[in-house]
């Protein structure tokens, strides 16, 4: 079995850029929704034309939603993705090219860089925020936001082992608070679908990398700044077992 020392020396060096996390398996494990966000999205892909992935990451999510069509599959006449962190955006850029979309460079907050009414279908894996006015401005009548957002306190038994209780950020990221905000926005919510999923974390480096990779987690989080809880869930994992903690997802589709 590998120290502790040597574990968190590479996970707190590996690269973390995209969101692909290849890196973690065998090492953490986490249940996937029911409903197939994916595959779903593949198949509004392939009924739209024009398109846009608003924080698209490195471009993983919609880059496989493309190819889930095949090599025969519609794509829109018109797609363009959106991501603010320059490591993502060279990332989504080489991934998503070749594929006929459009990555443009965006700060993430309002206003989107198009024109109102510029497309049928809007799309987004695990935003931020959704910024419900503009989601609204930039399509067209009888268009869809369609995502699958975090949850309410997702991944909290890791949060508060760092941070202690979060009483307060447990209330946010609500599903029935967002779609308010989307019909108040002047959508329709059409679909809404919730699930709380497994996540396992088999050793100290899968939870280092975990924490580096999703920023907010943890605001600020360092392997020296946390040494000392860090060593702590070390000891705990090597002891009991897998550190066991919930994500929270929800699936939504709102019509303009």
């Amino acid at each position: 079995m590998r120290t502790f020392e040597e574990l968190i020396a590479e996970a707190g060096t590996v690269s973390v850029d995209g969101w692909d996390f290849s890196w973690l398996d065998g090492r953490a494990t986490e249940e996937r929704p029911s409903w197939g966000y994916q595959r779903l999205l593949s198949g509004r892909l392939g009924e739209a034309s024009a398109a846009l992935d608003i924080q698209t990451g490195g471009g993983e999510v919609l880059a496989g939603a493309l190819r889930l069509a095949g090599p025969q599959g519609r794509i829109p006449a018109v797609l363009a993705a959106t991501e603010s962190w320059p490591p993502n955006l060279a990332r989504a850029t080489r991934l998503l090219h070749p594929l006929g979309a459009l990555v443009v460079a965006d700060q993430d907050e309002p206003p989107l860089p198009f024109a109102d009414g510029a497309f049928d279908l809007v799309s987004s894996r695990h935003p931020v925020r959704a910024w419900w006015a503009e989601i609204a401005r930039v399509l067209r009548p009888g268009g869809s936001y369609f995502a699958q957002h975090v949850g309410p306190a997702s991944v909290f038994e890791l949060v508060e082992y760092f941070l202690g209780p979060q009483p307060e950020a447990r209330e946010g990221r609500r599903p029935e608070v967002e779609s308010e905000e989307a019909r108040a926005a002047g959508l329709e919510v059409v679909d809404l679908r919730s699930e709380r999923l497994r996540m396992e974390f088999r050793d100290i480096g899968a939870v280092v990398y975990f924490l580096r990779k999703v920023i907010w987690m943890v605001p600020g989080f360092t392997v020296a700044g946390h040494l000392d809880r860090l060593r702590e869930l070390d000891a705990r994992i090597r002891s009991e077992g897998p550190f066991v903690a919930h994500s929270a997802r929800f699936l939504i589709e709102a019509r303009k």
